[in-house]
């Protein structure tokens, strides 16, 4: 079954999922782009919250959108976020030519840190398979108005991103403005979690989570068909949707 992970930004959209069956609580500012951070303080509220009223669910915290040559702005960042009680740290990872350097500082430091690649400018296997030494990589795109993951990357990119990373036996995971409509495509690909906002809202993923929707979509994800069915099906019906 494909885990289900949702982003929040406070502890109200925080219990909410939490209440919903979900089975990871991302932590980030979505009005901040697409791996937007939170203040620190926010994280450490969010992750007491949940704590206190028993939710053992595993938490994530994106550091916020910071360049790549910038390695000892992101190690920073990452011990600050890690020090809030997160189980898992998330970092963006541009396809640029300093982003060897930043996956190299991340795999030294003391916590679990997710890297997660962003699709919009192509896919870089060879910097991908520098993450063998992560409990889990993901792959998200940047600007959400340019369409979900399916518009941005191809089918066997796709696949070749969840065949490498499955192959050094870490986590993985696809996010990027991931709608209904492409579920039959994740079941076909069948990553270990799929990220989701923009489903789950009201309005936009800036907007309020919806808890209707959130429920809706956590019973459908559950009732996907065991990957077998051809992707080249199951991916031809996402792009109907689209």
């Amino acid at each position: 079954m494909i885990r289900m992970l949702v982003s929040v930004r406070d502890v109200a959209e925080a219990l909410t999922v939490a209440e919903a069956e979900v089975d990871f609580i991302d932590l980030k500012e979505p009005r901040a782009g697409a791996l937007g951070g939170l203040p620190l303080a926010a994280i450490r509220e969010i992750v007491a919250a949940l704590r206190a009223r028993g939710h053992a669910l595993p938490v994530s915290a994106t550091i916020g959108d910071l360049e790549m040559d910038d390695v000892p702005a992101i190690v920073h960042q990452v011990h600050a976020v890690g020090a809030c009680g997160v189980d898992y740290v998330k970092v963006g990872i541009e396809r640029h030519p300093g982003s060897a350097a930043v996956l190299q500082a991340l795999a030294a430091l003391p916590w679990q840190v997710v890297p997660v690649f962003i699709a919009d400018h192509g896919f870089d296997l060879d910097l991908i398979a520098q993450a063998r030494s992560f409990p889990a990589v993901m792959m998200d795109t940047a600007d959400k108005r340019s369409g979900s993951l399916f518009d941005v990357a191809s089918t066997a990119e796709l696949r070749r991103f969840v065949s490498t990373v499955r192959g050094f036996g870490a986590l993985v995971g696809l996010a990027g403005a991931l709608r209904q409509r492409h579920l039959p495509a994740l079941a076909a690909l069948a990553p270990d979690f799929a990220g989701f906002r923009s489903a789950v809202c009201a309005g936009d993923r800036g907007s309020a989570l919806d808890r209707a929707l959130l429920r809706q979509l956590a019973s459908q994800l559950r009732a996907l068909p065991a990957p077998g069915v051809s992707s080249d099906t199951a991916c031809a019906a996402a792009a109907v949707g689209n």
